[in-house]
């Protein structure tokens, strides 16, 4: 069983908890339920935005502890302010370190597209989504069927959410998958060695049609990688560990989008000669 199979098996264990504890019924009630969701996909598409989806990401499976004293209010706020175009607030508690809590606390602070970055497998988990105030959800292919995938991508619509689906590999890809997603994830981090290669977003861009809003995830470490990925058709960049490693990630996104900006305007320039 490799670490994502421990993580499902995980997951479906704590849905059935969930379930018990606070009704589908009970989540509805929620005032988010009336809110109009921020489209995440508008958002990276704009020109006057960085395309950075910066993540609030205490730990993983893979680097353990990254960022343990973390403050979301401020964090959300200042990545915003910084120049990212989006948050992605991971809700996992067991793997990742985080709760819905902060992802309702980061609603409090911004009106801008906030994904919630867990490991959706159940229809509560939708419901849910909504109720804690997230305008996206992250749907993995390497964790659902096709039934099941369209079936929460449906779902979501219906709830006003927007669909970032997750692929990893050419298998995954596949037509119906467009006509579920509003905006399609490359992860370039393999799932079994969990060593990381951007060449699989260049490799796997080639499958995506130019209609659908494209971001890279894992791995992404410099601006001069946007660049290169943006002639490939990135509309967006994940990106958590990089900056939340650092003793103050909204200071080094707002570094990391100057020179992201200084690239961008010199490659425009180079453009018109």
């Amino acid at each position: 069983m490799n670490i994502l199979d421990e993580i499902i098996a995980f997951k479906k264990h704590e849905v059935q908890e969930k379930k018990k504890l606070t009704p589908v019924k009970l989540l509805e009630k929620s005032m988010y339920f009336e809110k109009i969701a921020n489209s995440l996909s508008n958002s990276l598409q704009r020109k006057d935005k960085s395309g950075i989806i910066a993540e609030i990401k205490r730990k993983s499976p893979s680097k353990g502890v990254i960022h343990p004293d973390v403050s979301v209010v401020r964090l959300s706020v200042e990545f915003i302010t910084a120049g990212a175009s989006a948050l992605s607030v991971l809700t996992d508690q067991n793997y990742f370190g985080g709760s819905n809590q902060d992802l309702l606390i980061a609603r409090k602070q911004i009106t801008d597209p906030i994904l919630r970055k867990e490991f959706i497998i159940d229809e509560y988990q939708v419901v849910e989504a909504k109720s804690i105030g997230a305008d996206a959800i992250l749907l993995i292919v390497a964790c659902l069927d096709k039934k099941t995938l369209r079936s929460l991508a449906g779902l979501a619509h219906d709830l006003d959410l927007e669909v970032l689906i997750e692929v990893h590999y050419k298998s995954e890809i596949y037509d119906d998958l467009f006509e579920q997603a509003d905006i399609i994830g490359i992860n370039n981090r393999n799932l079994e060695t969990f060593d990381v290669n951007i060449e699989t977003s260049r490799i796997l861009a080639e499958l995506i049609p130019e209609s659908i809003t494209l971001i890279s995830e894992s791995g992404l470490h410099s601006p001069e990688q946007l660049i290169d990925l943006k002639s490939h058709g990135f509309n967006g960049f994940l990106i958590g560990e990089n900056f939340m490693r650092r003793t103050n990630p909204p200071k080094a996104c707002r570094t990391f989008i100057d020179k992201l900006e200084i690239l961008e305007k010199k490659r425009n320039e180079n453009a018109l000669h």
